[in-house]
C-alpha cells in the first residue's frame, strides 16, 4: 500500500544503493524530538537540541550521496501554538546551529536556503538565517533548504494572491495560469528543476503531511520510518532511499514491460 509504514534500518544499505538513482530532492518531516526526549526522561528542548545535531549528520550524508536539495521542515506556521518556552528555544536554535555548522557547510560546498514567512520571525532569528544564506551563497553543491515558519496552505494562498495581483495589473491573463505558473508562484520556485521533491521521509511513525509542501509533493514517494528524528542515522536515511529506489514511479502512466526492452 502507498501509505504502508516501513522500518528501514539496514546497516548494509550503503552498498545496496544505486548511486545513479539517488533522488534529486529529498524532503524530511523531522518528527518526534519531544517524544524521544520524554522517553529519555529529558525535557522536550533536549530533543530539539539532539535533533539539531542529527541535522548536521544527515546534511553531510545527503551531500555525500549527491542529493541536490535537502528540504527540512524545521518550524511550521502551526508550531506557534506550542508552549512559549519551547517556541523561544526553537527560535534560538538557528543561531546556535549556524554558528557551529556554517564552516562545515562551506567546506562541503552546501548552500543554505530558507523558505517560509521569515519576516515574522524574531530579529535575532532572522539575522542568523540571513547571515547563513549570505555566507554560503557562493557554494555550488547541495542546497540545504529549511522550511521555517512555513505552512503549505499559507504558501498556496500567498501564491494565488500574487497571481491575482498580476491579473489585476494586466500582467497575466487568467487563461495563462497553468501548473507551471502556479509552481512559479510557490516558495520552492528558486530551486528550479529541483523544486518538487522526489522523496518525502517522515520520522516517528506518523503518517500525515502536516501541511507540508502540499502542491510540490503531488508525485513524491512517501517513506515513513518508526525512528524519532533524534534517532535518525545515516543507515536509516539510506534505507529510506533504498525503499524509494525499489518503487516504480509511473507518474500516472503505465509501467513499461521490462521484456519490451530486450
Amino acid at each position: 500500500m502507498f501509505f504502508k509504514k516501513r522500518r528501514v534500518i539496514d546497516s548494509e544499505t550503503t552498498t545496496q544503493l544505486d548511486k545513479t538513482r539517488i533522488p534529486n530532492h529529498i524532503a524530511v518531516i523531522m518528527d518526534g524530538n519531544g517524544r524521544w526526549a520524554k522517553r529519555q526522561n529529558l525535557p522536550r528542548v533536549a530533543g530539539h537540541q539532539r535533533g539539531m545535531e542529527v541535522v548536521k549528520d544527515i546534511t553531510k550524508a545527503a551531500s555525500d550521496l549527491g542529493v541536490k536539495v535537502l528540504t527540512l521542515y524545521a518550524f511550521s506556521t502551526e508550531n506557534w501554538k506550542r508552549p512559549e518556552t519551547e517556541v523561544g528555544f526553537l527560535m534560538k536554535l538557528p543561531g546556535k546551529f549556524f554558528d557551529t555548522f556554517v564552516p562545515e557547510l562551506i567546506e562541503n560546498n552546501v548552500r543554505v536556503n530558507v523558505m517560509g514567512y521569515v519576516d515574522q520571525l524574531p530579529a535575532d532569528t532572522q539575522r542568523a538565517v540571513n547571515d547563513a544564506i549570505a555566507q554560503t551563497a557562493n557554494n555550488t553543491g547541495m542546497v540545504l533548504n529549511f522550511a521555517l515558519n512555513y505552512g503549505g496552505r499559507a504558501e498556496i494562498v500567498t501564491g494565488v494572491q500574487t497571481l491575482a495581483q498580476q491579473v489585476t495589473a494586466g500582467e497575466l491573463k487568467p487563461e495563462e495560469i497553468d501548473e507551471a505558473t502556479i509552481s512559479g508562484a510557490m516558495m520552492t520556485a528558486p530551486l528550479g528543476e529541483y523544486a518538487d521533491p522526489d522523496l518525502l521521509i517522515r520520522t516517528s511513525g506518523e503518517m500525515r503531511l502536516s501541511n507540508f509542501l502540499l502542491w510540490q509533493l503531488a508525485y513524491a514517494e512517501f517513506v515513513f520510518v518508526d525512528e524519532h528524528w533524534p534517532e535518525m542515522t545515516q543507515s536509516v536515511f539510506e534505507g529510506a532511499i533504498a525503499t524509494y529506489q525499489a518503487r516504480d514511479r509511473r507518474f500516472g502512466g503505465i509501467a513499461e514491460n521490462k521484456s519490451d526492452k530486450k
